[in-house]
Formats: structure tokens, sequence, C-alpha cells
């Protein structure tokens, strides 16, 4: 990638994409460990941190759009959580027509507890920042999170490739 800014700027940008995708990639396989180590599936633990970060419970179709799966692939995925206890269907009192899936506080605190276990060492990562350079790298992951959203829909629209 070639910046009009300088040839600096220019390594800048390939040293962060290097890194981007070193990254992107440890994350996915750290979910991996993760997963394999509570007996999950790397799909499963993510929709419970999507949904314990949530301040409602959500529906099936809200966590196929959450999570970019079909609503039978989410429904699946939703049917194995329940199985091992995680979370529990329960209808809509607002609209009985929906059903609303709610993560079971007691067995979502197995999965916190080792992600608290883990993040006591991630969280010293951070130890030495500033509190402007942690506003900067929060700032950075909403935006990275907004623009990655909007890549997901527009990768949805495209052709694929042969």
């Amino acid at each position: 990638m070639t910046d009009v800014r300088g040839p600096r700027r220019a390594r800048l940008y390939e040293e962060l994409s290097t890194e981007s995708r070193r990254y992107l990639a440890s994350y996915v396989l750290f979910n991996q460990a993760v997963a394999d180590h509570l007996g999950l599936h790397p799909t499963d633990v993510q929709a419970l941190s999507l949904l314990t970060a949530e301040p409602e419970p959500l529906t099936v179709r809200q966590i196929a759009d959450m999570t970019g799966l079909t609503t039978g692939s989410a429904t699946r995925l939703v049917d194995r959580l329940e199985r091992g206890g995680y979370v529990t269907r329960t209808p809509d009192r607002r609209d009985r027509r929906r059903v609303l899936v709610t993560p079971v506080p007691e067995r979502v605190a197995r999965v916190a507890a080792v992600w608290d276990e883990l993040g006591r060492t991630w969280q010293r990562l951070y130890d030495d920042h500033t509190e402007d350079e942690l506003k900067t790298i929060i700032r950075h992951m909403r935006h990275a999170n907004a623009l990655s959203r909007t890549q997901i829909e527009h990768l949805r629209t495209m052709p694929r490739p042969d």
C-alpha cells in the first residue's frame, strides 16, 4: 500500500497490516483454544460473549444477525448452548410469538472464570499505557468494530470468486 504522504508512512501502514493479520490470527487461535478447553465450539464461545454483553435477552434472529449465521444455524447454536445449560429459551412477555434466549448466569460463570483468569494477564498488557493511550486504543477498537460490521455486510453481497 502506498501513501501520498511519504514512504515512511507507507512503511508504517505495511507494518500495521502485517501486525494486524498476526493479531487477528492469534485471536482466532486463542478463541479456539478457549473453546477446546471448555468443550465448546468457537462460535458458541463468541455467541456467549455477545449474549452476555447485551443488556437484554436476544431472539434467535438477533443472534443470527449478530453472528452472521443463518437462522437455522443460529437455532442449532442455541440448541447446543441450551443442551449445555448455558442459555434458556423463554417466551417474550411483550410478544408471545417471540422466544428470548437468556444466558444462565451460573453456567456462564464457568466461561467467565476462564476469561477472568486469562484476562488478568491480558490486562497487564495495558498497565504501562497512559489513560490517553487507553482512550486511543478504545477508540480504535470501536472504529474497527464498526468497520468490520460494514465490511461483513459488503462481503455478504459480493459474488463469490470462482
